[in-house]
């Protein structure tokens, strides 16, 4: 009988790593390891690293150095990073940090078990050597489909063998795989992932890496240039999760609005909507990481008529003064991203709409700030996230002049996390009688009282980023509600972002 060998991976950062980390563990499965939930009950923890900001980084650290301390007195008896730090500092984080067993990069997750073994047997293997993976794949998106199946994507594998009982593919079902010269997938070819939770709701990747070059971004240098994945995989992918009891899937990449540029097709994203949107068992198609300059008036009428497909737009504005756009390397200015929520809204007036800025960015003057906060006052977000620049390795901006006091960036921040604040209540203030399609997540109890009510998502808001539904215990009383039920229900109150809603109606069968 084979040896027991498990395995916990510990997963940080964005849902594009939550994708990877399950990539993995259905590598390793397959493999014969053994998933655990718990680090502690594991003979290895793999912590799959973020590396986007400094404080991502620190929490990185603190997982890995959280898991090392479980050697000295639980199962585990080694600690292994990867993810976008491990691939971002390679060998220096392995010098910086003696206590992770070993550091591996993405090349390294397509023999992700073998690594592991040699590690758990007691063996080193040689620490991750960083490198520009903008390097590894033709300049011209049309020309990397065909070099992309020799680099290493996290999030596009594909078992080598199709599934005996796979069931067949009725190939007016199956989005055309572009461009010319790439051949076509004859039939459903089964994703390599295994899920880690019982969530209703799951993450598909469309693609990997990022051409474009905004000057405080280091992302596109280790995760590479953009590479879609095939539709006949994104969809069948799809039809897995859903055989595995997921109602929602969220589409995720660094740039979605760039789907199929590759392909052959810029507009591939607003045909795959429909197709995933009519798989069985989903009842919800979201779709995250939007570029405003990217947006076309095709994607926002697929996004804000089709059925199952949320009107939800992520757009990412980083700033709205043209002048720290430009030094940014981005495009746009608060009248044109105020025309463009318009535009949304005037297709869908419910439509949920957030976004994420930049304080404190080289050269930014006063004026500059007045004008971001001309826009976030009037551009009604549901969510915003507020970040103080900081110097980025090996990015653009780190090498700027006219930095400012970091006095002067924190006192920024703190500004304008506050009048965000004020203004995502006050826009969920303005939900006050409408009527949301509520997804039922989790049950949570009052601390207080040992009581507690179920807690759901509107279209509006994304997993864990844009507030949540309170539904009313009097409201849900007698109801059979499960993660992954719809309901319709009605606001009644709010709570900051959060919404407070009373169930209408159960809509059985959903």
């Amino acid at each position: 009988m084979p040896e027991r060998r498990t395995v916990a991976l510990v997963t940080l950062g964005c849902a594009r790593n939550e994708v990877d980390s399950e990539e993995l563990a259905g590598r390793l499965a397959a493999d014969g390891w053994e998933l655990v939930e718990n680090a502690e009950e594991a003979d290895v923890a793999v912590v799959n690293t973020c590396g986007f900001v400094e404080a991502a980084k620190k929490d990185s650290v603190d997982a890995l150095l959280e898991a090392n301390d479980l050697k000295d007195h639980g199962r585990t008896q080694a600690v292994v990073a990867v993810g976008c730090m491990a691939e971002r500092y390679g060998k220096e984080l392995a010098d910086a940090l003696p206590e992770a067993d070993g550091v591996l990069g993405f090349d390294d997750y397509a023999d992700i078990s073998n690594r592991l073994q040699v590690i758990l047997s007691g063996g080193s293997v040689e620490a991750h050597t960083p490198r520009d993976r903008r390097s590894l794949l033709p300049l011209s998106p049309v020309e990397r489909q065909k070099a992309a199946e020799s680099v290493a994507l996290p999030g596009h594998g594909t078992a080598a063998e199709e599934p005996a009982a796979a069931p067949a593919t009725a190939p007016e079902n199956v989005p055309s795989d572009l461009p010319e010269g790439v051949a076509p997938v004859s039939g459903p070819r089964a994703p390599l992932r295994r899920r880690l939770d019982t969530s209703p709701v799951a993450s598909v990747k469309l693609a990997s890496g990022c051409d474009r070059r905004c000057s405080f971004c280091a992302i596109p240098s280790f995760r590479g240039s953009f590479v879609s994945r095939r539709p006949s995989d994104v969809l069948n992918e799809t039809r897995w999760l859903a055989e595995q009891g997921v109602k929602e899937i969220m589409l995720v990449s660094e740039n979605n609005t760039s789907y199929g540029k590759d392909l052959g097709d810029i507009r591939l994203l607003e045909s795959l909507l429909p197709e995933l949107a009519g798989v069985d068992g989903i009842e919800r198609v979201r779709v995250s990481y939007l570029q405003p300059a990217e947006m076309r008036p095709g994607l926002i009428d697929v996004l804000t008529s089709t059925d199952k497909v949320v009107p939800y737009f992520d757009l990412s504005f980083q700033h709205s003064a043209p002048d720290v756009l430009r030094r940014m390397r981005r495009f746009g200015d608060t009248d044109r991203f105020l025309e463009l929520l318009e535009t949304i809204r005037g297709k869908a007036p419910m439509a949920g709409a957030r976004s994420n800025f930049i304080v404190g960015f080289p050269g930014e003057t006063e004026a500059d700030f007045a004008e971001l906060e001309r826009f976030v006052t009037h551009a009604r977000l549901d969510a915003i996230g507020v970040f103080g620049y900081s110097d980025e390795d090996g990015t653009e901006a780190a090498t700027y002049e006219h930095k400012l006091p970091q006095d002067v960036v924190d006192e920024r921040l703190a500004h304008l996390s506050r009048l965000a604040e004020e203004l995502t209540a006050q826009r969920a203030e303005e939900r006050m009688g409408e009527t949301l399609e509520v997804m039922v997540e989790s049950f949570e109890e009052d601390e207080n009282d040992g009581e507690g009510g179920w807690i759901g998502r509107a279209a509006h808001q994304a997993p864990e980023t844009d507030g949540q539904v309170v539904l009313t215990a009097d409201s849900t009383e007698g109801l059979d509600l499960a993660p992954g039920r719809m309901v319709t229900a009605k606001v009644v109150g709010t709570e900051g972002v959060d919404l407070v809603a009373a169930c209408l109606i159960e809509e059985a069968g959903r």
